[in-house]
Protein backbone atom coordinates (compact mmCIF):
# COMPACT_ATOMS: atom_id res chain seq x y z
CA UNK A 1 0.00 0.00 0.00
CA UNK A 2 1.57 3.46 -0.82
CA UNK A 3 2.12 6.26 1.56
CA UNK A 4 -0.70 9.04 1.61
CA UNK A 5 -0.82 12.62 3.08
CA UNK A 6 -0.18 12.24 7.09
CA UNK A 7 -3.56 11.88 9.22
CA UNK A 8 -2.80 14.89 10.95
CA UNK A 9 -2.44 17.09 8.54
CA UNK A 10 -5.19 15.44 6.63
CA UNK A 11 -7.10 16.42 9.68
CA UNK A 12 -5.86 19.87 9.74
CA UNK A 13 -6.24 20.57 6.23
CA UNK A 14 -10.00 19.66 6.77
CA UNK A 15 -10.64 21.70 10.06
CA UNK A 16 -11.24 18.70 12.35
CA UNK A 17 -9.14 19.91 15.16
CA UNK A 18 -8.75 17.13 16.92
CA UNK A 19 -5.54 17.75 18.93
CA UNK A 20 -4.21 14.52 18.15
CA UNK A 21 -0.96 12.99 17.89
CA UNK A 22 1.43 13.02 15.19
CA UNK A 23 -0.88 10.31 12.85
CA UNK A 24 1.62 9.90 9.24
CA UNK A 25 -0.28 7.55 7.73
CA UNK A 26 -1.34 5.07 9.99
CA UNK A 27 0.83 5.29 12.88
CA UNK A 28 1.47 7.18 15.84
CA UNK A 29 4.60 9.27 16.49
CA UNK A 30 6.02 8.83 12.98
CA UNK A 31 7.34 12.24 10.63
CA UNK A 32 4.87 13.53 8.16
CA UNK A 33 4.39 12.69 5.03
CA UNK A 34 4.40 15.65 2.19
CA UNK A 35 0.97 16.72 1.09
CA UNK A 36 0.14 14.81 -2.03
CA UNK A 37 -3.75 15.34 -2.65
CA UNK A 38 -6.45 16.38 -5.66
CA UNK A 39 -6.51 19.81 -3.89
CA UNK A 40 -2.73 20.61 -5.44
CA UNK A 41 -3.80 19.50 -9.02
CA UNK A 42 -4.47 22.18 -11.34
CA UNK A 43 -8.52 21.93 -12.54
CA UNK A 44 -9.36 21.33 -16.15
CA UNK A 45 -10.71 23.94 -17.74
CA UNK A 46 -12.99 21.72 -19.81
CA UNK A 47 -14.59 19.24 -16.74
CA UNK A 48 -14.77 22.47 -14.31
CA UNK A 49 -17.99 21.91 -13.58
CA UNK A 50 -20.44 25.72 -13.11
CA UNK A 51 -20.75 26.50 -9.46
CA UNK A 52 -24.18 27.68 -9.13
CA UNK A 53 -24.17 28.42 -5.30
CA UNK A 54 -22.64 31.03 -3.14
CA UNK A 55 -20.10 30.03 -0.10
CA UNK A 56 -22.59 31.30 1.69
CA UNK A 57 -25.54 29.68 -0.37
CA UNK A 58 -23.70 25.86 0.65
CA UNK A 59 -25.51 23.98 3.24
CA UNK A 60 -24.01 22.68 6.46
CA UNK A 61 -22.53 19.17 5.82
CA UNK A 62 -22.25 16.05 8.34
CA UNK A 63 -21.95 12.82 7.59
CA UNK A 64 -19.02 9.98 7.73
CA UNK A 65 -15.28 10.18 8.37
CA UNK A 66 -14.90 8.20 4.88
CA UNK A 67 -16.70 10.91 3.00
CA UNK A 68 -14.56 14.09 3.78
CA UNK A 69 -12.91 14.36 0.61
CA UNK A 70 -15.83 14.04 -1.42
CA UNK A 71 -17.75 16.70 0.51
CA UNK A 72 -14.61 18.99 0.15
CA UNK A 73 -14.82 18.02 -3.50
CA UNK A 74 -18.51 18.42 -3.70
CA UNK A 75 -17.83 22.34 -1.90
CA UNK A 76 -15.45 23.53 -4.57
CA UNK A 77 -17.38 22.31 -7.54
CA UNK A 78 -20.59 23.67 -6.62
CA UNK A 79 -19.51 27.45 -5.35
CA UNK A 80 -16.07 27.51 -7.10
CA UNK A 81 -13.92 27.41 -4.08
CA UNK A 82 -10.35 26.63 -4.05
CA UNK A 83 -10.30 22.67 -2.98
CA UNK A 84 -7.79 23.18 -0.52
CA UNK A 85 -9.82 26.02 1.00
CA UNK A 86 -12.87 23.78 0.86
CA UNK A 87 -11.27 21.46 3.12
CA UNK A 88 -11.26 23.68 5.94
CA UNK A 89 -14.34 23.69 6.40
CA UNK A 90 -15.20 20.40 6.45
CA UNK A 91 -16.12 18.96 9.97
CA UNK A 92 -18.62 15.54 10.53
CA UNK A 93 -19.89 13.97 13.41
CA UNK A 94 -19.72 10.35 12.10
CA UNK A 95 -21.67 7.78 10.87
CA UNK A 96 -24.15 7.14 13.62
CA UNK A 97 -24.27 10.37 15.37
CA UNK A 98 -25.03 12.27 11.83
CA UNK A 99 -27.93 10.12 11.44
CA UNK A 100 -29.43 10.73 15.04
CA UNK A 101 -28.84 14.31 15.32
CA UNK A 102 -29.95 14.50 11.36
CA UNK A 103 -32.93 12.65 11.70
CA UNK A 104 -33.95 13.01 15.45
CA UNK A 105 -33.31 16.63 16.12
CA UNK A 106 -32.38 18.66 13.23
CA UNK A 107 -34.83 20.20 10.74
CA UNK A 108 -33.94 22.22 7.36
CA UNK A 109 -34.77 25.73 8.84
CA UNK A 110 -33.03 24.88 11.91
CA UNK A 111 -29.61 26.26 13.07
CA UNK A 112 -29.74 24.52 16.59
CA UNK A 113 -27.74 21.24 14.98
CA UNK A 114 -27.28 22.96 11.55
CA UNK A 115 -26.47 20.04 9.00
CA UNK A 116 -28.82 20.38 5.96
CA UNK A 117 -27.26 17.38 3.98
CA UNK A 118 -25.86 14.38 4.96
CA UNK A 119 -22.86 12.42 2.30
CA UNK A 120 -22.65 9.39 4.73
CA UNK A 121 -22.45 5.45 5.25
CA UNK A 122 -25.03 3.16 6.17
CA UNK A 123 -26.63 3.75 9.59
CA UNK A 124 -26.88 1.13 12.03
CA UNK A 125 -29.51 -1.11 13.03
CA UNK A 126 -30.46 0.85 16.12
CA UNK A 127 -30.06 3.90 14.42
CA UNK A 128 -32.34 2.76 11.61
CA UNK A 129 -34.69 1.83 14.80
CA UNK A 130 -34.41 4.93 16.26
CA UNK A 131 -35.28 7.10 13.04
CA UNK A 132 -38.11 4.53 12.35
CA UNK A 133 -39.77 5.19 15.86
CA UNK A 134 -39.52 8.86 15.33
CA UNK A 135 -41.17 8.46 11.75
CA UNK A 136 -37.86 10.84 10.53
CA UNK A 137 -38.87 12.31 7.09
CA UNK A 138 -35.77 12.02 5.39
CA UNK A 139 -35.04 11.55 1.74
CA UNK A 140 -31.94 9.14 0.63
CA UNK A 141 -30.73 7.69 -2.75
CA UNK A 142 -27.43 6.36 -3.24
CA UNK A 143 -24.44 8.38 -4.99
CA UNK A 144 -21.26 6.38 -4.58
CA UNK A 145 -20.23 2.48 -4.17
CA UNK A 146 -17.65 1.60 -1.54
CA UNK A 147 -16.55 -1.73 -0.23
CA UNK A 148 -15.46 -3.14 3.47
CA UNK A 149 -12.30 -4.75 3.06
CA UNK A 150 -9.54 -6.34 5.47
CA UNK A 151 -6.25 -5.31 6.63
CA UNK A 152 -3.36 -7.28 7.62
CA UNK A 153 0.72 -6.86 8.27
CA UNK A 154 2.67 -7.21 4.47
CA UNK A 155 4.47 -9.53 6.23
CA UNK A 156 1.93 -12.03 6.50
CA UNK A 157 2.12 -14.38 4.04
CA UNK A 158 -1.79 -15.27 3.34
CA UNK A 159 -3.12 -13.19 0.40
CA UNK A 160 -6.51 -14.31 0.07
CA UNK A 161 -9.36 -15.61 2.14
CA UNK A 162 -12.65 -16.42 1.34
CA UNK A 163 -16.12 -15.18 2.94
CA UNK A 164 -16.25 -18.40 5.22
CA UNK A 165 -13.03 -18.25 6.29
CA UNK A 166 -13.45 -14.52 7.49
CA UNK A 167 -16.58 -15.69 9.32
CA UNK A 168 -15.18 -18.47 10.83
CA UNK A 169 -12.05 -16.21 12.25
CA UNK A 170 -14.81 -13.80 13.74
CA UNK A 171 -16.45 -16.48 15.17
CA UNK A 172 -13.55 -18.13 16.83
CA UNK A 173 -13.60 -21.43 14.83
CA UNK A 174 -10.16 -21.00 12.89
CA UNK A 175 -7.97 -19.13 15.54
CA UNK A 176 -4.43 -19.51 13.68
CA UNK A 177 -2.90 -18.38 10.61
CA UNK A 178 -1.94 -21.99 9.57
CA UNK A 179 -5.09 -23.42 9.24
CA UNK A 180 -5.86 -20.81 6.25
CA UNK A 181 -2.47 -21.27 4.76
CA UNK A 182 -0.50 -18.89 6.93
CA UNK A 183 2.33 -19.05 9.78
CA UNK A 184 1.50 -21.05 12.86
CA UNK A 185 0.51 -17.97 14.97
CA UNK A 186 -2.43 -17.13 16.42
CA UNK A 187 -5.06 -14.81 14.82
CA UNK A 188 -5.52 -11.65 16.64
CA UNK A 189 -8.79 -10.29 14.92
CA UNK A 190 -9.96 -6.44 15.69
CA UNK A 191 -13.50 -5.25 15.20
CA UNK A 192 -14.97 -1.73 15.82
CA UNK A 193 -17.16 -0.05 17.84
CA UNK A 194 -21.47 -1.20 17.81
CA UNK A 195 -22.47 2.43 16.43
CA UNK A 196 -19.17 2.52 13.83
CA UNK A 197 -20.33 2.65 10.15
CA UNK A 198 -17.44 0.39 8.87
CA UNK A 199 -18.79 -2.13 11.87
CA UNK A 200 -21.95 -2.17 10.43
CA UNK A 201 -21.06 -2.92 6.66
CA UNK A 202 -19.25 -6.07 8.35
CA UNK A 203 -21.99 -7.06 10.48
CA UNK A 204 -24.31 -6.49 7.16
CA UNK A 205 -21.92 -7.93 4.73
CA UNK A 206 -20.23 -10.73 5.95
CA UNK A 207 -21.46 -11.97 9.44
CA UNK A 208 -25.11 -11.75 8.88
CA UNK A 209 -25.11 -13.78 5.64
CA UNK A 210 -23.53 -16.52 7.36
CA UNK A 211 -24.85 -17.95 10.44
CA UNK A 212 -24.16 -14.51 12.56
CA UNK A 213 -22.25 -15.92 15.33
CA UNK A 214 -19.37 -12.77 16.05
CA UNK A 215 -17.04 -12.93 18.94
CA UNK A 216 -17.19 -10.06 21.43
CA UNK A 217 -14.11 -8.52 21.10
CA UNK A 218 -12.54 -7.18 24.54
CA UNK A 219 -11.65 -3.70 24.20
CA UNK A 220 -8.03 -3.48 23.30
CA UNK A 221 -9.37 -5.02 19.93
CA UNK A 222 -12.38 -2.46 19.28
CA UNK A 223 -10.66 0.60 18.91
CA UNK A 224 -13.08 3.73 19.04
CA UNK A 225 -11.68 4.89 15.54
CA UNK A 226 -10.94 3.47 12.12
CA UNK A 227 -7.61 5.57 12.46
CA UNK A 228 -7.01 3.64 15.77
CA UNK A 229 -7.74 0.32 14.14
CA UNK A 230 -5.15 0.71 10.96
CA UNK A 231 -2.26 1.54 13.77
CA UNK A 232 -3.31 -1.43 16.32
CA UNK A 233 -2.95 -3.84 13.05
CA UNK A 234 0.27 -2.19 11.98
CA UNK A 235 1.83 -2.11 15.83
CA UNK A 236 0.20 -5.39 17.46
CA UNK A 237 3.36 -6.98 19.03
CA UNK A 238 5.45 -6.06 15.91
CA UNK A 239 4.37 -9.07 14.49
CA UNK A 240 2.22 -10.43 11.44
CA UNK A 241 -0.92 -11.83 13.13
CA UNK A 242 -3.43 -9.00 13.43
CA UNK A 243 -6.26 -8.97 11.14
CA UNK A 244 -8.92 -6.45 10.54
CA UNK A 245 -11.36 -4.13 8.25
CA UNK A 246 -12.23 -0.42 6.92
CA UNK A 247 -14.20 0.71 4.51
CA UNK A 248 -11.62 0.73 1.24
CA UNK A 249 -11.92 4.67 0.40
CA UNK A 250 -10.63 4.99 3.81
CA UNK A 251 -7.51 3.08 3.36
CA UNK A 252 -7.27 4.46 -0.21
CA UNK A 253 -7.83 8.33 0.65
CA UNK A 254 -6.83 8.96 4.12
CA UNK A 255 -5.03 6.70 6.15
CA UNK A 256 -3.09 3.76 4.37
CA UNK A 257 0.14 3.49 5.48
CA UNK A 258 3.78 1.34 4.61
CA UNK A 259 3.75 -2.02 5.96
CA UNK A 260 0.46 -3.34 5.88
CA UNK A 261 -2.17 -4.10 2.38
CA UNK A 262 -5.73 -5.64 1.93
CA UNK A 263 -6.24 -9.16 1.65
CA UNK A 264 -8.19 -10.17 -1.68
CA UNK A 265 -11.84 -11.95 -0.36
CA UNK A 266 -12.94 -14.70 -2.42
CA UNK A 267 -9.61 -14.16 -4.79
CA UNK A 268 -10.68 -11.14 -5.83
CA UNK A 269 -8.60 -8.01 -4.87
CA UNK A 270 -10.14 -4.27 -3.42
CA UNK A 271 -10.05 -1.39 -6.16
CA UNK A 272 -12.44 1.24 -8.13
CA UNK A 273 -12.94 -1.20 -11.02
CA UNK A 274 -13.58 -4.11 -9.32
CA UNK A 275 -15.86 -2.06 -6.96
CA UNK A 276 -17.38 -0.41 -9.94
CA UNK A 277 -18.08 -3.66 -11.26
CA UNK A 278 -18.88 -4.81 -7.86
CA UNK A 279 -16.99 -8.68 -8.87
CA UNK A 280 -15.24 -7.87 -5.09
CA UNK A 281 -17.93 -9.13 -2.66
CA UNK A 282 -18.21 -7.15 -0.08
CA UNK A 283 -19.40 -3.76 -1.98
CA UNK A 284 -22.31 -1.12 -0.57
CA UNK A 285 -23.57 2.00 -1.37
CA UNK A 286 -22.96 4.98 0.68
CA UNK A 287 -26.05 7.98 0.44
CA UNK A 288 -26.92 11.53 -0.07
CA UNK A 289 -29.68 12.59 2.51
CA UNK A 290 -31.69 15.39 3.11
CA UNK A 291 -34.86 16.67 4.81
CA UNK A 292 -38.09 15.35 2.93
CA UNK A 293 -39.63 19.06 3.58
CA UNK A 294 -36.35 20.55 2.20
CA UNK A 295 -37.77 23.08 -0.90
CA UNK A 296 -37.56 22.57 -4.29
CA UNK A 297 -35.35 25.60 -4.64
CA UNK A 298 -33.66 25.12 -1.27
CA UNK A 299 -29.53 24.66 -1.61
CA UNK A 300 -29.80 21.70 -0.20
CA UNK A 301 -32.28 20.40 -2.60
CA UNK A 302 -30.22 21.93 -5.38
CA UNK A 303 -27.00 19.91 -4.29
CA UNK A 304 -28.98 16.58 -3.58
CA UNK A 305 -30.55 16.77 -7.51
CA UNK A 306 -27.38 17.80 -8.75
CA UNK A 307 -25.15 15.21 -7.34
CA UNK A 308 -27.19 12.62 -9.82
CA UNK A 309 -26.18 14.67 -12.74
CA UNK A 310 -23.39 13.98 -14.99
CA UNK A 311 -21.20 16.85 -13.27
CA UNK A 312 -22.39 15.59 -9.91
CA UNK A 313 -21.28 11.98 -10.58
CA UNK A 314 -18.05 13.44 -12.18
CA UNK A 315 -17.55 15.19 -8.72
CA UNK A 316 -17.71 11.63 -6.91
CA UNK A 317 -15.30 10.00 -9.42
CA UNK A 318 -12.98 13.52 -9.33
CA UNK A 319 -12.90 12.93 -5.34
CA UNK A 320 -11.72 9.40 -6.13
CA UNK A 321 -14.45 7.54 -5.29
CA UNK A 322 -17.15 5.21 -7.40
CA UNK A 323 -20.14 6.90 -8.47
CA UNK A 324 -23.57 5.22 -8.81
CA UNK A 325 -26.79 6.93 -10.13
CA UNK A 326 -29.09 5.82 -7.37
CA UNK A 327 -32.69 7.20 -7.29
CA UNK A 328 -34.32 8.37 -4.27
CA UNK A 329 -35.83 5.64 -1.97
CA UNK A 330 -37.93 6.02 0.96
CA UNK A 331 -35.55 6.16 4.48
CA UNK A 332 -37.26 2.66 6.26
CA UNK A 333 -35.71 1.02 3.07
CA UNK A 334 -32.79 1.63 2.19
CA UNK A 335 -29.27 2.22 4.47
CA UNK A 336 -26.81 4.62 4.71
CA UNK A 337 -23.43 5.01 6.77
Amino acid sequence: MKEKISRRNFLQVLGLGLGAAVLTACTPGAADSPVNSPAASVPDPDTTPEPFLTVEEFPRLDGSTACIPLMAQLKADVTGMDLLEAQTGITVSTTAYAWENFGLWSRSDSDDYGAQLLIVYEAPEYVKEELAEADAKLEQKAIGRDALVFIVNESNPVQSLTQQQLRDIYAGRITNWKEVGGADAPIVAFQRGVDSGSQTLFKKLLIDKGDGQLMTAPTELAPADMGGLVDRIAEYNNSANAIGFSVYYYIDQMYSKPGLRLLAVDGVTPGNDTIASESYPLCNEFYAVIHGNAAPDSPQRKVYDWLSTDEGRRCIETAGYVACGGAATPPDTTAAS
